[in-house]
């Protein structure tokens, strides 16, 4: 059962919403479907930024619906304890959301300018919807009829974004290109390891190894320094080593992309999914005309961060340092910082 966590919120010293009426049309939306046995609609008003941790984790959404409104850059506007305008920064939400993108599938930002907030959370939440503007109480809740619409027909995120704008349109209402969605169409699905990289913990067992025991990685070639990696409970001494990086104009930078994916894909860790998700993003920027490659090179910074958690991740960077020199070179000079993760220095 898909559970839908509806949260409004209008503060006293805020703008009148017609946010009732809003919450009103989505369930009637969503109870009036013949797939109404599949969906589960919870509803919370005036809620406080101590609300937000608590609802989370009681109610476990697959959607998040937040009306209400939005501060830009600034964040969101939830209620203190007396009512009023206390706003939630966009870094903090998108932390919050990180601790829940096991179970939040969609998270729907029906306030002005709330797009800022939209891009932070899809670090982690595979499909989020924001407006890029400000955002009229009509368009707003035509939206909402059309997005549940589609969702109780139990079509895709994409197709309920597209149905949303599109009953903005049939209304007559100008505003149906103030939506935006950030969506993440999984091109990888998560690989199972047919051979899970071993930690040298696992190979090396005796009967003085302990939990958290040092461990010595040795990197062949000119060592220039060294470096402490930490996994989940152990650590590697690795040392550096210069590599010459090749013209940028020679990488195939997708194929790189590709085996550097392939090569964590084998890694055991709890964070899979955000290590996926990174690859995905890189993945989504590389695909377009001009593909932006500090937008990739953060993605991948963040794919290399969440691995080098994982036990095992001092074993894979010898096959992980070809390809990740390759792929610094096409990423350019502000990128040549990642070669340090895997033990390389120019």
């Amino acid at each position: 059962m898909k559970k839908i966590l509806i949260l409004s919120v209008n503060p006293k010293n805020t703008s009148r919403l017609r946010l009732d009426e809003e919450v009103r049309e989505i369930k009637n939306t969503l109870q009036l479907s013949p797939n109404r046995e599949e969906f589960q609609i919870i509803t919370e008003s005036a809620v406080r930024v101590d609300d937000l941790t608590r609802f989370l984790s009681n109610h476990q959404p697959t959607i998040l619906h937040f009306s209400g409104h939005g501060s830009g850059t600034d964040g969101l506007a939830l209620e203190d304890n007396s009512g009023h305008k206390q706003l939630v920064s966009t870094q903090a939400l998108a932390k919050l959301f990180d601790l829940f993108q096991e179970q939040v599938e969609c998270v729907v930002l029906n306030a002005c300018y709330s797009e800022s907030q939209a891009t932070a959370i899809h670090q982690h939440i595979d499909c989020v919807v924001g407006m890029n503007q400000a955002i009229g109480d009509r368009a707003a809740i035509k939206f909402s009829v059309g997005f549940y619409t589609a969702f109780a027909a139990l079509r895709n995120y994409e197709d309920c974004f597209q149905m949303g704008c599109t009953s903005i349109d049939l209304q007559g209402i100008p505003e149906s290109l103030t939506p935006a969605i950030k969506i993440r169409r999984r091109r990888y699905q998560t690989v199972q390891p047919t051979n899970p990289v071993k930690s040298d913990k696992d190979n090396n067992m005796s009967h003085d190894n302990k939990g958290g025991q040092n461990r010595s990685g040795s990197i062949g070639g000119n060592a220039t320094g060294s470096a402490i990696i930490t996994g989940d409970s152990s650590t590697a001494n690795i040392n550096f080593q210069q590599v010459s990086l090749p013209a940028p104009a020679s990488v195939n930078i997708e194929a790189e992309l590709n085996a550097l994916r392939e090569i964590l894909a084998k890694l055991e860790t709890s964070d899979r999914r955000k290590i996926d998700n990174a690859f995905a993003d890189a993945q989504e920027e590389l695909n377009k005309a001009q593909p932006d490659k500090d937008e990739m090179g953060d993605a991948l910074n963040r794919a290399l961060k969440y691995a080098q958690k994982a036990e095992g991740f001092a074993s894979a960077m010898e096959k992980l340092q070809p390809h990740l020199a390759k792929t610094t070179a096409w990423l350019g000079e502000n990128w040549h910082k990642l070669l340090s993760i895997v033990g390389l220095t120019i």
